[in-house]
């Protein structure tokens, strides 16, 4: 089969690889399309740790089951399929506790580190345990499915963060995942969301996706903005999607004594925290890791039209041609937000 395999950092190649096998209680998809990941783009330069070469990257994928193994229940060959990048066991103490996300033997597809090395969907066909695999309705396309497992991070972020009916939220950071946690925030009842960026172009797309209030913080003081939208006392909550230190920092100005702010971005290892102020001010602190079961009702929204991935969809591309989309999102091509490889 054709893949696109990182060779070195930097370097991706369309090759020939062995079909991949069908275990007892997997499946094997034909990909339809598979979403670039900002996560991707790390591991391609090598930044994150975690896409160690050679590697068959991706996966935010969507296609059509091509065979099952002997074990599986529920599936049949030809039925429209997407599935979670998280590869629980489904027996250690947290999977058996109903936190997949936090499994002791978690693996991710599309992903090599020093645990693990499980090969992704930048491929013609790609296995996955039956456990992660979900069918999808005839009338969601398979571009759209694709981006299925980015909505259930936002899903994930939202149903982790305290909310009232009518409460106001900060989302710093206007990137995919900002853009759909702007709309998944506002199915949850947030009246008021504040979308901070330093892009005007995101921050207009914010406002067309849920957004009732953005601030280009190159130009404009966040905290004096929030402060003056919220009588003086600050945001409900704010939810960080970059995972660097002034995105970090922003939350937790932002936000009013007994606010929350939930972390979503992991793109740098380590940020500051302002001890003293989430002590004196009582805040809490909400981490995010994936999705944790929320897929089944991230279809139901796509497929209901309740959240939008259209307007994030930058391109399509084949995967002869996917490598140098990789070259012009690691280069910061203006305006590129998903673009979705078809192999």
């Amino acid at each position: 089969m054709k893949a696109l395999l990182l060779t070195e950092v930097k370097k991706l190649q369309v090759v020939n690889l062995p079909e991949p096998s069908c275990g007892p209680e997997d499946i094997v998809v034909r990909v339809q399309a598979c979403g670039i990941c900002g996560s991707d783009i790390h591991g391609f330069d090598g930044s994150s740790g975690r896409r160690i070469p050679p590697l068959v990257m991706g996966h935010e994928a969507a296609g059509i089951v091509t065979e099952i193994g002997e074990n599986v229940r529920g599936l049949a060959v030809g039925d429209r399929v997407t599935f979670d990048s998280t590869v629980s066991c489904g027996k250690c103490h947290f999977c058996r506790a109903g936190s997949m996300n936090l499994c002791e033997n978690r693996q991710v597809l599309g992903v090599s580190c020093k645990e693990f090395r499980r090969q992704g969907a930048f491929a013609e066909l790609v296995t996955v345990p039956m456990n992660i695999v979900y069918k999808i309705p005839e009338s969601l396309p398979f571009e759209h499915a694709a981006m299925i497992e980015a909505v259930s991070i936002a899903v994930h972020a939202t149903n982790r963060t305290p909310k009232t009916l009518g409460g106001s939220v900060v989302v710093v950071g206007s990137g995919m995942i900002g853009l759909l946690c702007i709309q998944t925030l506002k199915l949850a009842g947030f009246h008021k969301i504040i979308a901070v960026d330093l892009d005007d172009d995101k921050l207009t797309l914010a406002r067309q996706l849920g957004a009732t209030h953005t601030i280009n913080a190159k130009n404009q003081d966040p905290v004096a903005a929030v402060l003056e939208w919220t009588a003086g006392r600050g945001a409900d909550a704010a939810m960080e999607v970059v995972g660097a230190n002034k995105p970090v920092s922003t939350c937790f100005q932002v936000v009013r004594r007994g606010g929350s702010v939930t972390l979503v971005g992991n793109l740098t290892p380590n940020v500051e925290l302002p001890l003293q102020t989430v002590v004196t001010r009582e805040l809490s602190i909400y981490g995010s890791c994936a999705s944790n079961g929320e897929i089944p009702q991230c279809i139901e929204l796509l497929a209901s039209g309740a959240i939008q991935v259209a307007p994030l969809i930058t391109a399509t591309t084949s995967l002869d041609d996917a490598a140098s989309w990789f070259d012009r999102l690691y280069a910061g091509e203006k305006g590129a937000m998903k673009v979705i490889v078809k192999p």
